[in-house]
C-alpha cells in the first residue's frame, strides 16, 4: 500500500505552536495531556488518527532481529531481552500519541489531573482494567510498581524516582505523584511508567528471576510460546479488557506477533527472502535498490513500502569512550571523524544514496542552525564559552572528503590535530611523547555484518597515520553486559530522539552516567552546559525557549565529537506480505514506536 503523508513542515510548526506552555488553567481532570498547551484529540475522540477503528483481527506478523536474547524481562538491567517487549507486552497509566510532538491519552487511567504549574499530578483508574489473569488493577499494584521499578529496576527509571516526593491513594481508584523539582516534564512521564502486579511479585526478588517468570501484565499481547534465542510468539489476548478504550481501537489487530533471532542480518535476509519473516526493515539505500528483485517482490507477494517521517535523526556511528585516556582529548576524538571517510564508505556500502547525519537533531526543528549561534541560542550558550569546545558557538560542521580512497586532505588534518594532541608518526607508528603507540578497540556485535565493513575500510585509513585499531566481536548478551559498564574503546552506537526532548535527555547525557551502569552516555560526557541545556527544555516557559533549548543542546553535543556520524534514516524502508496492511494516514514520527505492527493489520 502506497501511503500518502499528510505531516506537512506547516503542520509540524502548526502542532508546535500548539506547544505554546499554556498548561492547565487549574487542576481538573482531563482525557489526555500535552507538554505544552493542550492535545490534539477531543474527549470524544474515536481512535487514534493513524488507526484504523474498521480494520479486522486476525493474522500475524513474523519479524526477524539479528542476534539473541536470554531474558524476557525488560524491567531489571540483568539479560538480554528483545527491545520489542517494553512495547508490545505492557501498559501504562497514559498512551502516547505518535502523530502530535507529546501528547498523552487515558489508557489504564480514565483521567489525568494536574495544576497549572504541574507540582503534582493525580490519575484515577478505568474501573475495567484488568491484568492478564483477570485480576484487577489497583492502586496499590500503581504504587508498587513505580517504586519498584524506581529503585530496583532498569536505570532508565531511576532519574524520574528522585524528583517524586511522595506517592499516595487518594480513593478507590486515585493515586497522586507529588514532585520535589520544578519539571513540567513530570507529570507526563508518570503516565508513562509500566504497571505490574504487585502479588506476582510477593517474596521474589524481580532482578534475579528465572526467564520463564515473565511479569504479569494488563497489555493486549501476553507472551504465548518462547525458546532462549531462538523466538519469541506473543498471543492476542481474547479477554483483554481495554479493546474499546478509543486509544486502543484500530489497533492491536493481529493474532500473533512472533520474533525469530538469527545469527546476523545476512541471515535473517535470506530467512526473509525464503518465507521464514513477513515483514523486513531495510536501512541500506543501495541494498534497497538492488537486492530487492527476488521473486516475491516480482510477483507481489512482497510490497516495498517507503514511510517518511518527520522526527529528528538522532545519533547512528561510532562512539567514543572518554573514559578511556585515548580518547579524553578533543582533538584526538576530531582527528578519527576526520580519518573516517564518510564519502567513500557511503559511496562503497550504499553507492551514496543515503546523507550523512550533521547533528543530533537534524532533520527537525530543533536542529542547530548553520553559522555562529545567534539569539537566545548564544544567549543560552555564552555562561558556558570557556568550556564550550570549539564550533559550539562559532558553528560546527562534519569534515567532508573528496569522495576519494585516499582522502588526503582529511588524513593531513588528521595528522596535525593528533600532533597537537601530542602525538607523532615514530618510524611509522602514531605514538605519545613516551613512544606509547596510540592503539584502540572497537567493539561490535557478532553478525553485524555491515558495520564490520565500515570498520574494516576505517582500519585500513588510520594504518596510513600510524594508529592501530583491532576489533572485537562478541555475542549479543557480551555486548550489552560491556556496554551496560562501559567496558569499550569504541562501540556502534544508535540513539533516537523525539521531537519532543525532555527527561530522558539527563540519561542519555548526564554525568551520572559517567560512572552509574546501565545509562546511555556511552561516551561519558561531562558537560555542566549539556545539563542546563536539558533543565531549560523541560522548564521552557514558550515556544522559543524550548526551540533554542533544543538547538543549544544540539551545538554542545555536535562539537563536542563523541560520535562518528554514518547515515540518517529519513525514510523507513519497509518490506512485506501483501496480507499485512497499514492504513494510509502515517503520523508525525512515522515508523516508530507504535505503528508496525500496533496498527497493521492482515488481510487476504
Amino acid at each position: 500500500m502506497a501511503p500518502q503523508f499528510f505531516v506537512s513542515g506547516r503542520r509540524l510548526a502548526a502542532a508546535l505552536v500548539l506547544t505554546s506552555l499554556a498548561g492547565f488553567a487549574g487542576a481538573e481532570p482531563q482525557h489526555g495531556i500535552a507538554m505544552y498547551g493542550d492535545p490534539a484529540l477531543p474527549p470524544d475522540f474515536v481512535s487514534l488518527p493513524y488507526a484504523n477503528p474498521d480494520a479486522p483481527t486476525g493474522g500475524r506478523i513474523v519479524q526477524g532481529e539479528a542476534g539473541s536474547f536470554d531474558s524476557l524481562n525488560p524491567h531489571v538491567r540483568k539479560g538480554s531481552v528483545p527491545w520489542q517487549l517494553r512495547f508490545l507486552a505492557y501498559e501504562s497509566l497514559m498512551g502516547r500519541s505518535y502523530d502530535e510532538p507529546f501528547s498523552l491519552y487515558g489508557l489504564l487511567a480514565e483521567s489525568i489531573e494536574t495544576p497549572e504549574d504541574r507540582s503534582w499530578v493525580e490519575f484515577t483508574l478505568r474501573e475495567e482494567a484488568r491484568f492478564s489473569d483477570g485480576s484487577p488493577v489497583t492502586v496499590e499494584d500503581v504504587i508498587w510498581s513505580y517504586e519498584t521499578l524506581g529503585t530496583i529496576g532498569h536505570p532508565r527509571y531511576a532519574g524520574f524516582w528522585k524528583k517524586v516526593d511522595s506517592i499516595e491513594k487518594t480513593g478507590d481508584r486515585k493515586v497522586k505523584i507529588s514532585f520535589n523539582v520544578e519539571d513540567r516534564e513530570l507529570a507526563l512521564i508518570a503516565g508513562m511508567r509500566p504497571i505490574l502486579k504487585k502479588a506476582q511479585w510477593d517474596g521474589i526478588d524481580m532482578r534475579e528471576a528465572p526467564i520463564d517468570m515473565i511479569p504479569i501484565s494488563t497489555a493486549p499481547y501476553v507472551i504465548e510460546d518462547y525458546e532462549a534465542g531462538r523466538y519469541v510468539s506473543l498471543k492476542r489476548d481474547e479477554d483483554y479488557w481495554g479493546k474499546d478504550v478509543p486509544f486502543r481501537r484500530g489497533t492491536n489487530n493481529l493474532d500473533e506477533i512472533r520474533m525469530e533471532f538469527y545469527g546476523d542480518g545476512s541471515v535473517m535476509f535470506e530467512a526473509f527472502k525464503a518465507g521464514e519473516m513477513s515483514t523486513h526493515r531495510e536501512f541500506n539505500a543501495e541494498k534497497w535498490a538492488t537486492q530487492f528483485d527476488f521473486p516475491a517482490v516480482a510477483n507481489g507477494d512482497i510490497v516495498k513500502s517507503v514511510i517518511p517521517h518527520q522526527r529528528p535523526t538522532g545519533i547512528t556511528g561510532f562512539v567514543m569512550n572518554t573514559r578511556r585516556d585515548q580518547f579524553k582529548d578533543w582533538r584526538v576524538r576530531d582527528a578519527m571523524i576526520h580519518a573516517f571517510n564518510f564519502e567513500f564508505i557511503n559511496e562503497t556500502m550504499t553507492g551514496g544514496r543515503q546523507p550523512r547525519i550533521t547533528s543530533y537533531f537534524s532533520n527537525s526543528v530543533l536542529g542547530m542552525e548553520d553559522g555562529p549561534a545567534t539569539g537566545l541560542v548564544a544567549d543560552y550558550l555564552k555562561p558556558y564559552a570557556d568550556e564550550l569546545l570549539p564550533g559550539a558557538l562559532e558553528g560546527y560542521t562534519l569534515p567532508v572528503s573528496d569522495g576519494t580512497e585516499r582522502n588526503r586532505g582529511n588524513i593531513r588534518e588528521a595528522i596535525n590535530l593528533m600532533e597537537q594532541a601530542g602525538y607523532t608518526i615514530q618510524d611509522g607508528v602514531m605514538a605519545d611523547a613516551d613512544g606509547t603507540p596510540f592503539e584502540f578497540t572497537v567493539l561490535l556485535k557478532v553478525g553485524a555484518t555491515e558495520n564490520e565493513t565500515m570498520m574494516d575500510i576505517y582500519q585500513q585509513a588510520l594504518s596510513r597515520i600510524g594508529v592501530t585499531m583491532n576489533i572485537d566481536k562478541v555475542d549479543a548478551a557480551q555486548h550489552k553486559e560491556r556496554t551496560q559498564v562501559y567496558d569499550f574503546d569504541m562501540a556502534y552506537y544508535r540513539r533516537g530522539l523525539s521531537l519532543s526532548p525532555g527527561n530522558e535527555q539527563m540519561l542519555y547525557w548526564g554525568s551520572d552516567g559517567i560512572e552509574a551502569p546501565g545509562t546511555r552516555n556511552w561516551m561519558g560526557m561531562n558537560s555542566p552546559a549539556a545539563e542546563d541545556m536539558i533543565n531549560k527544555l523541560v522548564n521552557s516557559g514558550s515556544r522559543e525557549e524550548f526551540l533554542a533549548s533544543a538547538r543549544a543542546l544540539d551545538r554542545i553535543l555536535t562539537s563536542g565529537r563523541y560520535v562518528i556520524p554514518i547515515y540518517q534514516f529519513n525514510i523507513s524502508r519497509v518490506a512485506h506480505a501483501k496480507e499485512l496492511k497499514y492504513p494510509e494516514y502515517i503520523p508525525m514520527y512515522g515508523d516508530w514506536i507504535g505503528w508496525q505492527p500496533d496498527v497493521w493489520w492482515y488481510e487476504e
